[in-house]
């Protein structure tokens, strides 16, 4: 996990989701904009859609802020993950959890080397 300054609030996704740029993978799709920080911070938006049980949703959460912590200090941008409508996540399916990080690696590599 990371800390909690580097994490979104729920005003702040708002935000993000109002006033996004948009990038792309096979499953997620990363919102971003920048913020005046020397930091970025993060959010990943799963719903009960998404994601069957709390105990998946907290451990893709959490998978999520391990990935994302080697960018926090790259760029200052704010963040929000959102699969996409079809995609459901399985804490028990190994591919499903290696996709997941390809897509996260993808996407972060694609925002932070513009």
């Amino acid at each position: 996990m990371i800390k909690k300054i580097y994490r979104l609030k729920e005003n702040e996704i708002k935000k993000v989701l109002k006033y996004k740029k948009p990038f792309f993978s096979y499953n997620l799709i990363a919102n971003i904009i920048d913020n005046k920080l020397p930091y970025s911070r993060f959010a990943l938006f799963l719903s009960g859609k998404h994601v069957k049980t709390a105990v998946s949703r907290n451990f893709f959460r959490r998978l999520f802020y391990d990935i994302s912590d080697k960018y926090k200090d790259k760029w200052s941008f704010d963040i929000v993950v959102i699969p996409k409508k079809w995609k459901i996540f399985d804490k028990k399916d190994k591919a499903i959890i290696l996709e997941f990080e390809n897509d996260l690696k993808f996407i972060f590599k694609k925002i932070f080397t513009k």
